[in-house]
């Protein structure tokens, strides 16, 4: 497989929405401040507060600031590339690679036949739309904000981790979408440039349960290459943390790549949450069991 550098979650961000806390404050008929009664009245409650080892209720004590519900920071480029997976975060041998961005997959070119899709041929355009996106590195549209990838080798099986910021309504919309792949383009034809038949099947796939949201797909294609039988097969894993999300592709032509792509999520979700806490990841893979 090799890959073009065009948009980045290859084969195989940034504003982030910060929640505003609105506090609203009492008044007093006729929009004046409070009488003098009512400010001695909370005077003493909080006395009677004090003095029963209680934290007086309003105290700025109870400021929520730094508090769990707090949102996370914004992902940064910096941040976006310290979240990107290491060697030592996958077994199996895999090899980190410097051309990551420039792998590409010519069996995913292809036009799909609308014939296959009689009843609903609006099903053909999400197919082909599928197709591109993973030719293309596009699968969660365009990243609106900050976005790093990296990639890995193992024999002639390749990994592609993708990190990146995006707008909360189009992520959700196209992890939707994803979710709808299945059932709407199950199994389908294609038609290289060269007239060469390719039949795709698109299936549902397990994704740890990590981040915030997630969805996983398994997409085959079986064509030519080289001029004999080929089948590519790719794992498919997205995980959204907030407004960013991990993308994992695993795969080639000698099969999928399950186990490696459920356990590079885990890593890369972890490694995404601790950076937009204001942390730094962990040289060495976080114990996730």
């Amino acid at each position: 497989m090799s890959r073009r550098p065009s948009h980045p979650v290859r084969l195989l961000a940034s504003a982030l929405a910060a929640g505003a806390l609105l506090t609203t404050a009492a008044c007093s008929d006729g929009g004046e401040s409070e009488s003098a009664s009512d400010t001695a009245a909370e005077q003493a409650g909080v006395a009677r507060q004090k003095a029963a080892g209680q934290t007086p209720s309003g105290s700025p004590t109870n400021s929520p600031t730094g508090s769990a519900s707090a949102s996370p920071a914004a992902l940064t480029e910096s941040g976006a590339k310290a979240a990107l997976l290491t060697e030592a975060d996958l077994e199996g041998g895999w090899n980190q690679v410097q051309d990551a961005d420039k792998w590409r997959d010519r069996l995913l070119v292809g036009k799909v036949d609308v014939a296959d899709f009689l009843t609903a041929k609006s099903k053909a355009t999400d197919c082909q739309a599928l197709l591109d996106a993973l030719y293309d590195d596009d699968l969660l549209g365009d990243p609106s904000g900050p976005s790093a990838l990296t990639g890995f080798e193992q024999g002639d099986s390749r990994l592609l981790e993708q990190v990146a910021g995006y707008d909360r309504a189009g992520l959700d919309a196209r992890l939707k979408w994803l979710r709808t792949l299945p059932d709407t383009c199950d199994e389908f034809t294609a038609t290289g440039s060269g007239g060469a038949e390719r039949t795709v099947q698109v299936t549902e796939a397990s994704v740890p349960d990590v981040g915030d949201a997630r969805t996983g797909l398994r997409v085959t294609v079986q064509g030519d290459a080289g001029g004999s039988p080929a089948t590519l097969t790719l794992d498919i894993a997205v995980v959204r943390v907030d407004t960013s999300a991990v993308t994992v592709m695993g795969g080639g032509l000698e099969g999928g790549q399950t186990d490696s792509v459920a356990q590079a999520v885990r890593q890369g979700t972890e490694r995404l949450k601790t950076v937009l806490d204001g942390g730094t990841p962990s040289p060495l893979p976080a114990d996730l069991d």
